[in-house]
């Protein structure tokens, strides 16, 4: 049950919502979102505040109203700072550049993996890091955990793309056991 509809989700003054009747659009200095209105959850825009409502009691109903609290905080957050993810390249011979609007990634496989960039994504190479970066919070994780997908790190020598900060749970080797 969400008590975060309890405050008003505050708009700064670059940002502009409109409430369109199944959508609400967000316009701010980095670009615009559109988001798809949750059912059982009534959007109130007054001033430079935006409030959440329920439209009953149901459990369904609460869980709608946080969800969408959340949905909007992200998009009134992305269009204004944006959002970032940082993944790092571990492993000899393991690399990544940018081809156009394609990343390739040379992961110790027999050939080089081509992974197309949406629309809506930027992306940057600095040395073993990839740097994404985007207004859409979803968009951007989608994309940073499927390119980690394609060389997930393997656990005795962290071998492969992982996020930048994550912990890479070892284990022993065969030697290591023996002893």
């Amino acid at each position: 049950m969400s008590r975060i509809i309890k405050k008003p989700i505050i708009i700064p003054e670059e940002v502009n919502v409109s409430d369109l009747k199944e959508k609400l659009e967000v316009k701010g200095p980095k670009g615009f979102l559109v988001l798809a209105k949750i059912p059982l959850v009534k959007i109130e825009i007054k001033e430079k505040e935006v409030w959440i409502t329920k439209e009953n009691e149901t459990k369904q109903a609460k869980m709608n109203s946080g969800t969408m609290w959340r949905l909007i905080a992200n998009a009134i957050k992305g269009v204004t700072e944006g959002f970032q993810k940082v993944l790092e390249i571990e492993g000899v011979g393991y690399r990544a550049e940018l081809q156009g609007k394609n990343l390739v990634l040379y992961l110790g496989f027999s050939h080089p993996v081509n992974v197309l960039i949406p629309e809506g994504i930027n992306v940057r190479v600095e040395k073993n890091q990839i740097i994404i970066d985007g207004i859409d919070k979803e968009l951007v994780g989608r994309f940073a955990s499927n390119v980690r997908k394609l060389r997930p790190p393997e656990p005795y020598k962290g071998k492969g793309i992982h996020y930048q900060g994550e912990y890479i749970l070892r284990k022993a080797g065969k030697k290591a056991v023996g002893s």
